[in-house]
């Protein structure tokens, strides 16, 4: 054999191991190269004995009953040297109707949703062909490790080829069969061993539930939903924990959770004190696997515990009234707007509920199914337009809580003789706007009317911009308002910079 100068690093003994090591580290027949070295005199020097660069004999040739534990992390360690132990493996032998061993190891993945095409290596007859196996096994599955062999995968052929050959399919769907059946094995052996590694193949299954549809099938049995107790429950026995106290007046067996314990304590607190339990969905897929779940399970929907005050997360009723008139609530909407800080990307809608009065004087949540598209903006392509947008919150004024009671007293009598005129003014000019399109029903209107109905209303405007001015200036002047609203800012995370200042400041005024 010639090598040119060009390609003369073929000779070294390095770059030939290095080649060998990755070709033919499992050939089934002995591999020559060299001699074996030893320390001598100062230096490495070649002794009689061939040097052996494979292992004839790998670890998935042999049967699971020849293998300790020990047998495969060993393997594990030589496949991927400086890695964590593997949590567990699955053993892959069968010889009809296609030939197919090898060894996949679950390793903890955790919350990196690290999609890598180089994890499993492809193997025909212990000859090495590749570690980029599209095609081969199904996406989710690539976030495993190990070593598949097989003789009857096609070979330098394109990943649309692989995905229509027939011999292909039956190996892939053999491979997601066999890794279902291997975690529901787990699952039933050992519970307690099972849920102490879930946190660590809790995406895998979710992913795998996502992209597949007989793994999810399969899955349905042993997934797991945690609670923000630390407490472990199949999708049954979750159902059947919550059924009684967290269905609502519809039928639907509502799932409450949360995405940061921390951040959303008081609401879980609140949802706890009702008597409700409370999810905890914070991993990485999770936004999509509560789609999924609302898809398979019957009559079932999930809301995210700061979506609702605790008394509307399950509605058991319709809902009660505010209790407010409309001239009330003509004053409270600008009187709380008015001192609602600029929070960068958020709107908030300033509602009105009678709650339980000792419950806070604001609370403030977050729309669910808008909260929800932008959650999955962040991790699904072609979802852009929901990532653009503001975060939209619920402003509500708790109208039974006393401290309200007191301001919306103390707003009436302050400022009945300013706001008095001008709400009749407007009464007034709406009357005259509502008279005037009467007659003109379904005529042309023509241009007289036209302009009086422009000035009648542009003098509504006015007056309402006159008004909530008015109640902007004094809602300035009343800490108690601000203070009430920062303080259900601050509860949610939403009370920062030189606001978050200023309530110290006013704070310990107050005090």
């Amino acid at each position: 054999l010639y090598i040119d100068d060009d390609n003369k690093e073929f000779l070294e003994q390095a770059r030939i191991d290095t080649l060998l090591k990755k070709y033919c580290r499992f050939l089934p027949v002995p591999v020559i190269s060299g001699k074996v070295q030893e320390w001598k005199d100062g230096k490495y020097v070649d002794t009689d004995k061939d040097k052996v660069v494979n292992d004839t004999e790998p670890t998935w040739t042999k049967k699971p009953s020849e293998l300790t534990d020990e047998d495969y992390r060993k393997f594990y360690r030589e496949l991927y040297p400086g890695q964590e132990d593997p949590l567990f493996w699955i053993h892959l032998n069968v010889d009809y109707p296609f030939t197919l061993t090898g060894i996949l190891f679950f390793p903890k993945i955790k919350s990196n949703l690290d999609i890598r095409k180089d994890r499993i290596q492809l193997y025909c007859n212990q000859v090495f062909v590749t570690d980029s196996v599209e095609g081969v096994v199904p996406e989710f599955m690539t976030l495993l490790q190990g070593v598949i062999d097989s003789p009857d995968i096609p070979l330098n052929v394109s990943r649309s080829y692989l995905q229509s050959d027939t011999a292909v399919k039956k190996i892939s769907g053999y491979i997601t069969k066999k890794v279902a059946s291997r975690l529901e094995e787990l699952f039933k052996e050992n519970r307690a061993d099972f849920e102490s590694k879930w946190d660590d193949i809790k995406i895998f299954i979710e992913y795998g539930m996502l992209t597949d549809e007989k793994f999810c099938d399969a899955a349905m049995k042993f997934v797991l939903l945690r609670d923000t107790e630390g407490k472990y429950f199949t999708l049954e026995e979750y159902r059947t924990l919550v059924e009684s106290a967290q269905t609502d007046k519809d039928g639907n067996v509502v799932y409450i959770y949360a995405t940061d314990p921390t951040g959303q304590f008081s609401f879980i607190n609140a949802a706890n004190e009702k008597g409700y339990n409370v999810l905890l969905m914070d991993g990485q897929l999770d936004g999509h696997f509560i789609s999924m779940l609302e898809s398979k399970l019957e009559k079932t929907r999930f809301v995210r515990v700061d979506s609702e005050v605790a008394e509307k997360l399950i509605p058991k009723e319709d809902s009660k009234d505010s209790g407010l008139n409309a001239d009330q609530i003509s004053l409270l909407t600008p009187l709380f707007r008015s001192q609602i800080p600029a929070v960068d990307k958020a709107e908030f809608l300033v509602s009105f509920e009678s709650l339980d009065p000792a419950a806070s004087p604001i609370l403030i949540t977050q729309n669910e199914y808008m909260r929800r598209m932008k959650d999955m903006a962040a991790t699904q392509a072609g979802m852009s337009f929901y990532a653009e947008l503001p975060d939209s919150y619920n402003l509500i004024v708790n109208t039974s809580q006393p401290v309200v009671a007191r301001i919306l007293d103390e707003a009436e009598k302050a400022l009945a003789d300013k706001l008095t005129p001008l709400s009749a003014s407007i009464d007034s000019d709406n009357e005259k706007i509502t008279t005037l399109r009467a007659e003109i029903k379904d005529n042309k209107p023509t241009d007289e009317q036209k302009a009086e109905e422009q000035r009648l209303t542009d003098s509504v405007e006015k007056a309402r911009k006159e008004k909530d001015e008015i109640i902007g200036r004094y809602a300035a002047e009343k800490p108690v308002v601000k203070q009430a609203i920062d303080l259900a800012l601050l509860s949610n995370g939403l009370l920062r910079g030189r606001d978050l200042s200023e309530f110290i400041k006013r704070s310990t005024a107050m005090l």
